[in-house]
């Protein structure tokens, strides 16, 4: 088999063919990805741990020995138990209103049923139980989404996993590095759902830099093969990539939230806290406008934000309220404008990739011979 044009030291360390690691919740996401020679890893952060360990294990037996991962957010300062009602009860009066005024506004329907925000706390005790699961699975990669907490980084270690840690900040990522993790994924602000404030092109070098012999993937934009190609340049040994699965079949989109996602350009996102009460990049939406609206009450800290939305969150999606229908989703959005396969766009990635890094090496060798056409004058 022909080696991929973008063969970096991560593909020969995880025993894969092309350096993308595909975050996804979607598990035809994560297999189809694996299948096609990347790294499946499934976000499994709102997830009961049963529901993880049953993923984890479907994962596995579509993909045998091949490599993939999990994914889950373990932020420090979240309450010690599993306890909606403790957390209700520290809700302000003036968030309540302000939400049961949004249900009412958009003639969202009150159906019951809590969302995946708000189906448990996200807690000390939630952390543990989740990544217990992780842990005794046969998983190849953990990811730790925000929080590299030592005793999770030393635990899958000692379970023979490799720790993945995606960081933010320079400062982040020298943390995460004398904590122990395996790999870095620096996050650029381009990228969807929860990241901060610095660039790509700026974040990927200073990190990489700092890495030493750490390797590092590049996130944040990455929706071409160029853009491989880049994070390439920048000295990261691969890509680590989200919103490009967003408009595949395998992702299962919802057709009202599809329509949106594939006409959505890269100032269609938008920052804000009021999903999770992290910042946390987002397809604007009247959601996002209304939180954004003078005299809407500041978005709560994490988990409070999660707990006091959740549950309108979950029957926007469960209903299809296209107003307020949105998704986590970064810049690289404007590349995507018609539903594809998993498969078609890892090939799109590895032939885009494979012209330009052609077109590098000609630019080179034109380059060495005008010199050397200097020279002999």
């Amino acid at each position: 088999m022909e080696r991929s044009p973008i063969h970096t030291r991560i593909c020969d360390l995880l025993g894969i063919e092309h350096p993308i690691f595909a975050f996804s919740s979607s598990v035809d996401v994560v297999v189809a990805v694996s299948l096609a020679g990347g790294a499946g890893v499934l976000g499994a952060t709102r997830m009961f741990p049963e529901e993880i360990e049953a993923d984890l294990t479907e994962i596995r037996r579509r993909v045998g020995a091949r490599p993939f991962g999990v994914d889950l957010v373990l932020p420090k300062g979240m309450p010690e138990r599993n306890n909606r009602e403790e957390v209700e009860a520290k809700i302000p009066l003036e968030h309540q209103e302000f939400v049961d005024h949004l249900f009412e506004k958009y003639s969202v329907p009150r159906d019951g049923q809590a969302g995946p925000r708000s189906r448990f706390v996200r807690s000390e005790e939630m952390a543990r139980r989740q990544t217990d699961v992780v842990l005794a699975s046969d998983v190849d990669i953990f990811a730790m989404g925000i929080g590299s907490p030592p005793e999770f980084i030393a635990a899958a270690k000692t379970a023979g996993k490799r720790v993945l840690a995606l960081v933010g900040s320079p400062k982040h990522a020298r943390r995460a590095i004398d904590l122990g993790a395996d790999i870095l994924v620096a996050q650029g602000h381009d990228s969807g759902a929860h990241t901060g404030p610095i660039g790509t092109f700026s974040l990927v070098p200073q990190v990489t830099q700092m890495a030493g012999t750490v390797p590092v993937l590049a996130a944040g934009g990455v929706a071409t093969g160029d853009h491989i190609v880049a994070a390439i340049a920048l000295g990261a040994v691969g890509v680590w990539v989200g919103t490009a699965w967003l408009t595949t079949k395998e992702a299962h989109t919802s057709p009202v939230l599809l329509a949106k996602l594939l006409a959505a350009g890269s100032e269609d996102t938008v920052i804000t806290r009021a999903k999770s009460g992290k910042t946390n990049r987002q397809l604007r939406t009247a959601y996002t406008e209304e939180w954004e609206a003078p005299g809407a009450p500041s978005p709560l800290k994490m988990p409070y934000q999660d707990i006091l939305v959740g549950d309108l969150l979950g029957a926007i999606e469960r209903h299809e309220i296209e107003p307020l229908l949105g998704s986590g989703l970064g810049q690289g959005i404007a590349w995507f404008r018609e539903e594809t396969t998993v498969a078609e766009v890892m090939h799109r990635f590895i032939e885009e990739a494979r012209a330009s890094m052609a077109l590098i090496e000609g630019v080179r060798q034109r380059s060495h011979a005008q010199a050397d056409g200097a020279v002999g004058v």
